[in-house]
């Protein structure tokens, strides 16, 4: 953080995490507690439409920042880095490192990265290096067992919960923030 810090001595420098999640009508099954003897139920009824949720992460405070889209491409990773950048004040005086796996639509040459924002990629095959991986276990928890009518009822759904845990910082907190995440507003962990 400090070299980030040497680079960009006149700017606030922030790290932050992002990752897409698809969700859509087939029903995200998860066990659940019943008593002896009963069995638990879900209601499904399968179907192959989706959607996607694109997930920006600050480790280090548990603030978030979410986009539901029709799909992932170059197009909607620009809008969303855009609409991001704007959120998060990046720019001349504030300059975000955005840490993200190597897709296609992230490493595209015709992708438009905002004034401020900085592409980190992972290595290859490392999502359990990639914090905004952990947020989807708490935006799935009202999704899991549920059969949708359609996509637009799932994303009423699933924008409610992106709000819940948008306020939950320490969860997310507790979540994302690896004990080897860069430290900037408060004293390395021991």
């Amino acid at each position: 953080m400090a070299q980030l810090q040497a680079a960009h001595p006149n700017k606030t420098v922030e790290v932050w995490a992002f990752d897409e999640h698809r969700l859509g009508l087939k029903p995200i099954i998860k066990r659940v507690w019943t008593p002896v003897g009963q069995r638990p139920q879900a209601v499904v009824h399968p179907r192959y439409q989706w959607l996607y949720l694109y997930g920006f992460v600050h480790p280090e405070s548990g603030r978030t920042e979410w986009w539901i889209l029709p799909r992932v491409n170059v197009e909607c990773l620009a809008m969303a880095l855009a609409d991001f950048a704007q959120q998060t004040s990046a720019g001349k005086d504030k300059h975000i490192v955005l840490l993200l796996d190597g897709a296609g639509w992230h490493t595209s040459s015709r992708l438009s990265v905002p004034e401020g924002v900085q592409l980190e990629f992972l290595p290859a095959y490392s999502p359990q290096l990639q914090p905004a991986e952990r947020l989807w276990q708490l935006t799935d928890q009202p999704l899991a067992n549920r059969a949708f009518r359609d996509l637009g009822e799932l994303e009423e759904v699933l924008a409610q919960r992106c709000r819940v845990v948008s306020e939950q910082q320490e969860v997310v907190r507790g979540l994302t923030d690896y004990s080897w995440w860069p430290k900037t507003n408060r004293e390395k962990e021991v």
